[in-house]
């Protein structure tokens, strides 16, 4: 991947664009969180209803903290939650009030991730704060492992694709919820 690519993707975020790009295991599709028409294209691509909501993936915890409710969360729970990132672990922790639909579905919370995909990581550090990450698929079908995979299924109704290795992982990350530390998704 050249440098350019890389300006490229987060010029593309800046312009309300949805991009492909690699994760831990697979590649994902994903734009601005706070961008509802962006949004909107990533649910219509993936053909998924909003009520079910959708990942955001993070450089680092600060980023996540607009979108949620710490105070909600069991005495000890943070601090788990903490030690297991950067990693392939998918937290549901309690939202903000003030955190659209659009992105946290029919729930009260989010599901969120401090990634530890060199890419992806730095990504959202780029573009300052975190991106909605989906499996780069249709609903109910396999998601691309690779850039040429993706751009085969989804190219034409993607912005941009950047060029990029997954971290090799066999299957999406854990997905564990934040108040019972209930695992509701395994790796």
């Amino acid at each position: 991947m050249t440098q350019q690519a890389f300006f490229t993707a987060v010029e593309q975020l800046q312009q309300g664009g949805v991009i492909g790009y690699a994760t831990e295991a697979v590649f994902g599709i994903g734009c601005d969180p706070d961008n509802g028409d962006a949004v909107q294209r990533v649910l219509a691509i993936k053909e998924r209803p909003v009520d079910k909501g959708l990942v955001l993936i993070a450089a680092d915890v600060s980023q996540l903290l607009p979108y949620l409710d710490l105070t909600r969360l069991p005495e000890g729970r943070l601090e788990v939650i903490l030690a297991s990132w950067p990693g392939p672990y998918t937290w549901i922790i309690p939202a903000r009030p003030e955190v659209p639909e659009w992105l946290k579905g029919r729930f009260d919370s989010l599901a969120v991730r401090v990634t530890d995909h060199p890419q992806a990581h730095d990504l959202c550090l780029a573009y300052g704060k975190p991106l909605v990450s989906t499996s780069a698929n249709k609903s109910g079908e396999e998601p691309a492992r690779s850039a040429a995979e993706l751009a085969d299924r989804l190219g034409n109704e993607l912005d941009y694709i950047l060029p990029g290795d997954t971290g090799g992982r066999a299957n999406p990350s854990l997905i564990r919820d934040g108040i019972t530390g209930a695992v509701l998704r395994p790796a």
